[in-house]
């Protein structure tokens, strides 16, 4: 069965979810690993919500964290992509660019790839001017892929969202203009 990629790096396929995504997903959201850096991990209910957000986020917003399996073998290995966020601070709203992987999707290059072909649809197909990413702190994994694809860091906050968690609170805000971004190309 052909996939239906909204658009493919050189290993990855970048699409919108679907049900059968769950037991996947649903596995990978319970790995305390993957949810180091987040409050909790999620239950099989908590994902299925979160899948319907996505595939409703996409359907608002022609992008989301896409559901991204590996071209070759057609292996889901989680989400790379863009949300838009809400949340109170002086640099939101705005469009996040973001990823959680599975774990042994990790250490081979995915999320940096992947966020840089996010990246380059997020200003040549969407015409964003901006893209930023948070991650807690402590996410030195996440902030390196933020500094790889190019992105500039610009402050650290206490996150609204995560107020009721503190030790997760104080998060990093990385940012890219697309007018950075084209002067790189």
């Amino acid at each position: 069965m052909e996939k239906e990629y909204i658009f493919t790096s050189e290993r990855l396929g970048f699409r919108n979810w679907k049900k059968n995504d769950l037991t996947e997903f649903a596995k990978m959201n319970a790995d305390l690993s993957v949810m180091e850096h987040f409050p909790k991990p999620l239950t099989k209910s908590e994902t299925a919500e979160l899948i319907d957000r996505l595939k409703n986020h996409y359907n608002k917003n022609a992008y989301t964290y896409f559901a991204t399996e590996i071209l070759e073998s057609g292996e889901f290995i989680g989400f790379i992509g863009l949300a838009f966020q809400e949340y109170k601070t002086d640099f939101t709203p705005a469009v996040d660019i973001g990823w959680r992987l599975k774990k042994s999707a990790w250490g081979k290059g995915f999320a940096t790839e992947g966020a840089k072909k996010c990246i380059e649809f997020a200003f040549d197909e969407l015409n964003l001017d901006r893209v930023i990413s948070i991650c807690t702190k402590r996410n030195f994994k996440s902030e390196n892929v933020m500094i790889k694809i190019g992105m500039k860091k610009r402050l650290t906050f206490d996150h609204p969202e995560l107020e009721a968690y503190p030790e997760y609170q104080k998060c990093t805000c990385y940012e890219m203009r697309k007018i950075d971004w084209c002067s790189g190309k």
